[in-house]
């Protein structure tokens, strides 16, 4: 097999926050979206960040730029931001995302 033929453009995929405190104050849950191939740096950004606690914050910005809408837009623009409780679970998702 030729290794031109793994490679493929990046598509959104659906994820949903649906655990259990989610659900109690969202009761359909909460979705958003996230490439399911992401740059190779964004990657290793993440994988470092992730090992030292001192740069989570860089680590949750990335993750940030991550979370997208349906059309593949950034939701958090133009001075909007997420509730931190939901925020951190986005931010997990992705990283759970970007590790399989």
């Amino acid at each position: 097999m030729k290794l031109k033929e793994l490679a493929t453009k990046p598509q959104l995929i659906k994820v949903t926050l649906d655990d259990k405190d989610t659900i109690k104050e969202y009761p359909e849950g909460l979705e958003f979206f996230v490439w399911d191939k992401q740059p190779l740096e964004h990657f290793i950004k993440i994988a470092t960040s992730s090992q030292d606690s001192d740069n989570y914050g860089e680590m949750v910005e990335l993750c940030a730029t991550m979370v997208l809408d349906e059309d593949g837009k950034e939701v958090m623009t133009d001075g909007l931001v997420l509730p931190g409780a939901i925020m951190l679970k986005c931010v997990n998702k992705v990283v759970e995302q970007l590790g399989k």
